[in-house]
């Protein structure tokens, strides 16, 4: 049955949609779902045909979503995040990009038998890793923050250079054929870099001059900044050819590093917008596949690939780290980490078609075997890093812990208690009095206000999942559930309830929206919490056994206790909520607020049910 253009394009974003679902759900890259989408949906059943659907749209689509993606990733690029591994990621695009292209174009000179001129084209095409499929990739990796800001440096800002590297290639190409000299592609290169580097700062100087005079409405700073960086994308690919990467590219980095702008809201729109277009290109340009063609290049691609994977990089790393702060075990998932992105596809694609016309024969497998590189080092590194990863113990801890905003009587308990569980936790108030009585009780702190800088720029959530906000102060909660939705996902914020000014008004209140779901089966308030820690009540933690469930808990402690968590036999913290309610069996450890008085440790003729 043959659909409609406009069934085509809604059936892309279903499909897209599911690919993400369901490598969330799986925690593999949504990259591995949507290649196998694309490659089902073109050549094997053939319902897809991305020429055919967009017609001579599809190149000019796919170059704007290319440079909406880098400048998305090159948004989020702080040279403090990179301070003591700069030098590592200079040389790993420098001189280790040159490295790179020289030993994959000897590679597929001698195992594919391509001319020496499609060599090194070709290796210049594959020098690129792109954040399409480096951030997809590193969200499920989790590996530690040097290790995740070197590869995703390197994987934004390789982008534009092997884009800049595989048209000089090409140049030098046409030129020879046609008796020109060598100083044109020298030439060329100065007018890439120089144009593209001069409208990339000079739009970015623009936008940043603009926001920080209000001269655009809020609302319209993502519309605006999208239309701009199209525009500049545009301009600078019609004043020098394949410039426009590195535009888009200067333009977000210098954005990104400004001060006293606010790119919040323009992040967050490019992010959704990124997404949708990585989940389209790849399973437009995977449809697009010649699986003859791909079956043809047979054990020499495949020897290719290993050479790649297994001798370039690796080198490739070890000479752009020698002398660096890194580890060795660092080192080596840098050297196994290097997925191909879809700018190699893309640009592949396009000057295979030129070649061809050209009268080069050997082109039209230009592209196949650029995505025999794509798919086997993308499909390779998906399924191998993170267990390459753990076993190098390179990865953040498992999120389990807990921040908590306040140090004061309540959170001192909340976390005392869940510490002597194992759950780590963090501590972060402004007050030195309420630091100083829970550093004492030997608790994780950090003296800060939590909405300031220096906890954006020093602290590492990496082992944190959760957020719990135990101030007095309804606004402050407010705030700090807003504040963090960026670290964590909106459902794990929570926040102790607080009781209402007396003269508050609705005009007046917070929304109840706003303040993250509320701690406990009962949802105490802060006042009430805080007032039965003051008359001897405790937190305590038991273990719930066969013989002793949470049905016998609740009979024998109904009116005296209340549950606050719970943490399952895998050590993974619940937060209970009138929201929010777990499924608590035996084996769990329940943390609760016992009303009654202080009174000597709990004593049990039958261990299997005791305090823990």
């Amino acid at each position: 049955m043959l659909l409609s253009d406009t069934a085509l394009l809604a059936l892309i974003a279903l499909i897209s949609i599911a690919c993400q679902w369901s490598a969330w759900r799986l925690k593999l890259p949504a990259i591995l779902f949507l290649l196998i989408a694309g490659v089902l949906l073109g050549p094997v059943f053939g319902v897809l045909n991305p020429d055919q659907l967009l017609g001579d749209l599809l190149f000019p689509v796919v170059s704007l979503s290319i440079a909406i993606i880098l400048f998305e990733g090159s948004l989020t690029l702080h040279f403090s995040e990179v301070r003591d591994v700069s030098k590592v990621v200079r040389r790993l695009v420098t001189w280790g990009a040159l490295v790179t292209w020289g030993m994959i174009a000897l590679a597929s000179h001698w195992l594919i038998g391509l001319s020496v001129e499609l060599s090194a084209l070709f290796g210049a095409l594959v020098v690129v890793t792109g954040p399409t499929v480096i951030v997809p990739m590193l969200r499920t990796l989790r590996a530690t923050s040097r290790i995740s800001n070197v590869l995703r440096w390197e994987g934004i800002i390789i982008d534009p250079i092997g884009a800049l590297m595989a048209v000089l290639v090409y140049e030098w190409i046409i030129s020879s054929q046609q008796g020109e000299k060598l100083a044109h592609t020298a030439f060329l290169f100065a007018e890439i870099i120089l144009i593209g580097t001069f409208l990339g700062g000079l739009a970015a100087y623009c936008l940043a001059f603009v926001i920080r005079r209000h001269w655009l409405p809020h609302y319209l700073q993502a519309f605006g900044t999208l239309a701009l960086v199209l525009s500049i994308f545009t301009l600078s690919n019609h004043l020098a050819h394949e410039s426009g990467l590195l535009a888009v590219t200067v333009m977000g980095i210098w954005l990104a590093n400004s001060r006293n702008i606010n790119l919040s809201e323009i992040l967050s729109f490019k992010e959704h917008l990124t997404i949708l277009l990585i989940s389209g290109l790849f399973i437009l340009l995977a449809a697009r596949l010649n699986l003859n063609e791909l079956i043809t290049l047979g054990v020499p691609a495949l020897l290719l690939l290993a050479v790649i994977q297994f001798v370039v990089r690796p080198i490739s790393v070890a000479l752009c780290t020698l002398g660096s702060d890194l580890n060795w075990r660092e080192r080596t998932l840098i050297a196994w980490v290097g997925p191909r992105g879809i700018v190699a596809a893309a640009v592949s694609a396009l000057f295979a078609l030129r070649l061809e016309e050209s009268g080069y024969e050997q082109a039209n497998i230009l592209t196949a075997l650029t995505f025999a590189v794509i798919i086997g080092t993308v499909v390779f590194q998906s399924a191998t890093s993170k267990w390459i990863a753990k076993r190098l113990k390179v990865t953040e801890p498992e999120p389990r812990g807990l921040v908590i905003i306040g140090a004061n009587r309540v959170a001192r308990a909340i976390a005392d208690i869940l510490q002597k569980q194992d759950i780590p936790t963090l501590l972060i108030d402004p007050s030195w009095e309420n630091i100083s009585e829970a550093r004492m009780k030997g608790l994780n702190t950090f003296h800060a206000n939590p909405l300031s800088l220096r906890v954006s720029e020093k602290l590492e959530f990496g082992g944190y999942g959760q957020l719990l906000a135990t101030t007095p102060q309804r606004d402050v909660n407010t705030l700090a559930s807003l504040h963090f939705r960026n670290e964590f996902d909106e459902r794990n914020i929570y926040s102790v309830s607080t009781e209402k000014p007396e003269e508050s008004t609705a005009r007046a209140s917070v929304s109840h929206t706003h303040q993250g779901h509320f701690l406990g089966e009962d949802a105490f308030s802060f006042k009430k919490l805080s007032s039965l820690l003051s008359q001897g009540a405790n937190i305590k933690a038991t273990r719930l056994t066969v013989d002793y469930s949470l049905e016998a808990w609740r009979e024998a402690n109904q009116s005296d206790r209340s549950l606050l968590m719970a943490i399952s036999p895998e050590g993974r913290l619940r937060i209970l909520s009138p929201e929010h309610q777990t499924t608590i069996k035996e084996g769990w450890i329940i943390i609760s607020i016992d009303s009654r008085q202080e009174k000597p440790p709990e004593t049990s003729t039958d261990p299997k049910h005791a305090a823990v």
